[in-house]
């Protein structure tokens, strides 16, 4: 029998980087402050997009306290709403998290190693260039804590098969079922987990789980002494959203891929500057 997780509390700052395509800054950021009239803009931006019953759905998952606004807002939202059907380590395609890294370097192992196997998948992907955006943003929260764990867990720091973990987190978000409790309770179970937290010192020395997670912190399957979080509530990320750098990926006809760092993020795609090579 495994042993109970633990919670850590986390005040760290976490990196996430996604395609710079995306706008700088969200549509919706300072459109409105009416929760309902949020949820609506929202819903109204993907009309005319065949994946509206998709985030409808996600967006039904979400109670209201979670639908964020602020500066930046738009971007956590899109993690949990825009997120891959097929669910991350510790997500199913139901609904997304805040997946991040504690570190920059980590952020990027991370995506380049999942950009790669996208273009894997698709036929003549190489050669190929992508422009990654990196936004940062606070975390303050009790996530249970999994580091350390990759010998007693081997099936939840699995390289490539996601159905263990995927299982231990959504028991961890959806208790029991692993389908999101009824509106109607959850006020009361948020009143007791915040009586909980106001009697826990709040530290990674032995505070039990209790139900209805805010996320997990484990240690980075693509860089040895990397850190992730998964975070499953979108208010536990702490407005502003900063952006960093961006990044240039380049994969050559091989497949091989050299990080670029761009200097000038607003005109990198005219002057292609490159500061430094990651590798």
């Amino acid at each position: 029998m495994n042993p109970p997780p633990f919670r850590a509390h986390i005040r760290e700052a976490t990196h996430r980087l996604i395609a710079s395509r995306y706008p700088t800054v969200g549509v919706f950021d300072d459109l409105t402050t009416d929760k309902d009239e949020l949820v609506t803009a929202f819903l109204l931006e993907s009309v005319t997009n065949d994946r509206l019953a998709v985030l409808s759905r996600r967006l039904s998952l979400l109670p209201p306290e979670e639908i964020v606004q602020g500066p930046g807002a738009s971007l956590v939202m899109a993690a949990f709403l825009h997120a891959d059907p097929a669910g991350g380590r510790f997500t199913d395609g139901r609904l997304g998290a805040w997946y991040a890294s504690l570190d920059v370097a980590t952020a990027i192992a991370e995506t380049v190693h999942h950009s790669t196997r996208r273009l894997r998948l698709s036929t003549g992907a190489f050669p190929s260039n992508i422009q990654m955006r990196q936004l940062i943003a606070r975390i303050d929260s009790d996530l249970v804590d999994i580091r350390g764990q990759q010998a007693g867990r081997p099936d939840l720091y699995d390289r490539d098969d996601y159905s263990a973990s995927q299982a231990f987190g959504l028991d961890l978000r959806w208790p029991a079922s692993g389908q999101r409790r009824d509106p109607a309770g959850e006020k009361a179970v948020q009143q007791e987990e915040r009586s909980r937290r106001d009697d826990s010192t709040g530290s990674s020395d032995g505070t039990e789980i209790a139900e209805h997670e805010d996320g997990i912190i484990y240690d980075a399957v693509r860089r040895a002494d990397g850190t992730n979080v998964c975070v499953y509530r979108p208010s536990r990320i702490v407005l502003p959203v900063n952006q960093g750098d961006h990044y240039e990926y380049r994969w050559d006809i091989a497949g091989q891929v050299t990080v670029l760092k761009i200097t000038n993020a607003d005109t990198a795609t005219d002057r292609k500057r490159p500061s430094s090579d990651i590798r």
